[in-house]
């Protein structure tokens, strides 16, 4: 009995060590990306939640990881969108609106570039792969959509159609890069959080929080 319950307990501890789960803190580390002079979102970082504001704006809120989360496979979150864009084709240059997206940014390790790189240095990188999941767009969930402006190097996954609400998310990195790429990942490098509202001229209410980056075997 003894003997049972020790094993038991062995294979238990061997389970918490190969599986990691790290939460993101909005509040370190984190920076915005404009596109514009002129267009720039609200980020309220406020450690684990980030409060985003968009009017007939766009930017990017984003964190390159340490290496010791390079090997993550999994990925949860809580969002709400309180105020929506409308439907919108996220397939179409210039119409592609949506109320939340949250890119994970892939690399080869051997590409990466400088640490005091931007994140259009990254998204501009020919090796890098950037998986994107979206709240918004007139799309079903689960639809994985090219990219109007990263071509080959991007995807978007439907999560949420354009709707106001609230929801928790679970997504396998693994499973939905070999989806979207027709390959395994490389190095997941960087995270990153975007609000679009600027060619509808609309506005957007959000929330991100308890994002959590996992590997599980």
């Amino acid at each position: 009995m003894i003997k049972t319950k020790l094993i038991s307990l062995l294979i238990l501890l061997s389970a918490c060590a190969s599986a990691r789960a790290d939460q993101i803190d909005f509040s370190d580390g984190w920076s915005e990306q404009r596109f514009s002079l002129f267009s720039s979102n609200e980020f309220e970082p406020n450690g684990e939640t980030l409060h985003i504001r968009s009017d007939g704006t766009v930017s990017m809120f984003w964190s390159r990881l340490p290496p010791a989360l390079w090997d993550s496979t999994q990925a949860v979150w809580d969002w709400e969108v309180i105020s929506s864009v409308p439907p919108t084709d996220l397939t179409v240059k210039g119409g592609d609106d949506r109320n939340l997206s949250v890119y994970f940014v892939f690399m080869p390790e051997a590409s990466l570039p400088k640490p005091q790189a931007k994140l259009t240095d990254l998204l501009g990188n020919t090796r890098a792969r950037v998986l994107m999941y979206i709240w918004g767009g007139d799309h079903r969930r689960g639809e994985i959509l090219p990219t109007p402006y990263l071509n080959e190097l991007g995807r978007s996954l439907i999560l949420q159609p354009a709707s106001t609400g609230q929801a928790r998310e679970r997504v396998n990195l693994t499973t939905d890069f070999q989806r979207a790429f027709g390959t395994g990942p490389t190095r997941l490098i960087g995270i990153a959080v975007s609000a679009d509202s600027d060619d509808t001229n609309t506005k957007i209410e959000a929330r991100i929080s308890n994002m959590r980056i996992e590997k599980v075997p």
